[in-house]
């Protein structure tokens, strides 16, 4: 004889159990939500708005008197086919790969100077971040009378016996720039890898001497490591940065001489606000927002393949 089992119906207890749980969830997450709402939306309304708006009008002639005309890829065309275009990529490029060479490791090196020292840490911390606090318009007024043929360098090099050098040369100008942005700078990032060195073990640099390692050594093995994935982060935001330059550019050189400082964000912002080309400008703003998207993926991917490695 068979025994039948009679299928039973789902528990109607789980509709209950299933609300008590989201009541419980929004008791507990609700207020935090509510306090982040506000950020939430200046991020939308501020940032992602602007990028949908942005994209938008780089296939229109925007017009904001007699209204926008529909132009297809006509605005990418235009922009693809300005010689402009490739002058301020090569000169972005340039400026980028300067300010790697030059700018990076200042910062790095500062940071680890001052974590050698046993005295006057803290005071050398304040003195290297002072130029970051500088306002702007008294930051690059300084630095054109430092870079004056008449200007205190020149001077100093002439007292010593030796030619003046011309900061505003088409080829020396993106040099000047980086010198300038590596000075104001360096301050910030010193103090971020200021902490990052905190947060090495004393354990490993007690070790180290033990082992009879030097100052030399120790950087090498222990300190440098000990900072890795910092150094790659902040790699990443300079060339984000250096990629957007335009500002210093615009004053003190105005993008000259013949076009030698003229960046890809400069040229973007004189079709803009200059030309008036707002759709040829928003073409241009698509095309460095899908760049630094795929640079910023492959990053993440080398990152996690470092990782797992």
């Amino acid at each position: 004889m068979t025994t039948q089992v009679q299928p039973q119906a789902p528990a109607k207890a789980d509709a209950p159990l299933a609300h008590a749980s989201l009541s419980r969830r929004l008791k507990k997450y609700g207020w935090g939500s509510l306090f982040l709402l506000p950020a939430v939306l200046v991020f939308l309304l501020f940032l992602w708005v602007p990028i949908a708006k942005g994209i938008g009008y780089s296939f229109y002639q925007v017009d904001f008197v007699s209204g926008n005309t529909f132009v297809g890829w006509q605005n990418y065309k235009d922009v693809l086919g300005n010689p402009d275009f490739y002058t301020a990529i090569k000169n972005t490029l340039y400026y980028m790969g300067l300010a790697l060479v030059i700018g990076f490791w200042v910062p790095i090196a500062m940071a680890i100077g001052v974590s050698e020292l046993k005295w006057f840490r803290g005071p050398a911390r304040i003195i290297g971040y002072l130029p970051s606090i500088i306002p702007a318009i008294v930051l690059y007024g300084m630095w054109q009378w430092f870079y004056d043929p008449i200007g205190p360098i020149n001077t100093f090099l002439n007292f010593l016996g030796l030619p003046s050098f011309d900061f505003y040369s088409k080829e020396n100008a993106m040099f000047s720039l980086v010198i300038l942005e590596t000075w104001q700078n360096f301050g910030s990032a010193t103090l971020i890898y200021i902490a990052g060195l905190s947060a090495i073990p004393k354990d490993m640099y007690e070790a180290a001497e033990l082992d009879g390692a030097g100052v030399w050594a120790r950087i090498r093995y222990v300190t440098l490591p000990g900072i890795k994935n910092l150094i790659l982060l902040l790699l990443v935001l300079q060339l984000i940065s250096t990629s957007q330059a335009f500002q210093s550019q615009l004053i003190m050189f105005g993008g000259g001489p013949d076009n030698g400082t003229l960046t890809y964000l400069l040229l973007t912002t004189r079709e803009a606000f200059t030309f008036f080309n707002f759709g040829k400008a928003s073409a241009m703003g698509v095309l460095m927002f899908v760049f630094l998207v795929a640079f910023s993926l492959l990053t993440i991917k080398l990152r996690k393949g470092d990782d797992a490695a």
